[in-house]
């Protein structure tokens, strides 16, 4: 019954909000950082102070880029990226807010204009001197040759990942953004995200308290799961399937 209610929203909705988060890549292959036994337990996190004053604090944080590389950088997107891709075929996809830094949604053909990519994108390197952006795969490949953390061919700044650490706050123009685009909705659909971390987790309430629907699918329970109209407790694929 909550499915066929779920087809009914999407296909009365012409202004449809994606929000994803870890879970929509798990399904890609890609490991949640945050659970037993991720990176995140095994590596000490490096906060940016540390890595812009300290090389071994840099080279620290690129092992961790290097070992999560490879599954990043092969990973496609699955049906729950596709979904949204035919929404945007369809003409109903206002735009996306991802947590995730994966680029899974720039992979599945949707436009990188209209996703908000609060936590950045790890497939960019960017010189946090002169701003400019290369292909992480030339970054990490230049790390694993030489082992010292690797300097813009421009400037010699210090290059990173184009993602947000540790002490790091988010891009205030994204937050904007994603606020406009909750605002704006008529039908915000969550995907594999938690939403406990903020202020990313505000952004439901605010499609909500403007009058929009919420469909969450998440295999554990949300604190906004009070908020939505529907809520799934299963995997995306699953749900995708049924819609």
């Amino acid at each position: 019954m909550d499915m066929e209610k779920a087809k009914a929203l999407i296909s009365s909705s012409k202004k449809i909000l994606g929000f994803t988060g870890a879970g929509i890549s798990t399904e890609s292959g890609i490991s949640d950082y945050r659970s037993k036994g991720g990176l995140w337990q095994r590596f000490q996190p490096v906060y940016i102070d540390e890595f812009l004053k300290d090389e071994k604090k840099r080279i620290l944080y690129w092992e961790r880029k290097e070992e999560q590389w490879e599954d990043i950088n092969n990973a496609v997107p699955n049906q729950g990226h596709i979904f949204f891709k035919k929404l945007h075929d369809k003409g109903k996809l206002l735009g996306i807010i991802t947590q995730n830094i994966d680029g899974l949604h720039e992979k599945s053909g949707v436009p990188g204009d209209i996703i908000v990519n609060l936590h950045g994108n790890t497939l960019e390197t960017k010189c946090l001197s002169c701003g400019s952006i290369i292909p992480s795969k030339d970054a990490i490949k230049e790390f694993k040759l030489k082992k010292s953390a690797p300097l813009c061919k421009k400037c010699k700044g210090l290059l990173k990942p184009n993602t947000i650490s540790f002490g790091q706050q988010l891009d205030a123009q994204d937050l904007t953004r994603a606020r406009e685009l909750s605002t704006a909705c008529d039908l915000m659909i969550v995907m594999g995200s938690t939403l406990i971390v903020q202020p990313a987790a505000s952004f439901p309430l605010i499609a909500k308290e403007n009058h929009a629907g919420l469909i969450i699918i998440n295999m554990s329970d949300t604190p906004l799961d009070v908020h939505a109209d529907l809520v799934f407790r299963m995997k995306i694929k699953e749900f995708v399937e049924g819609i």
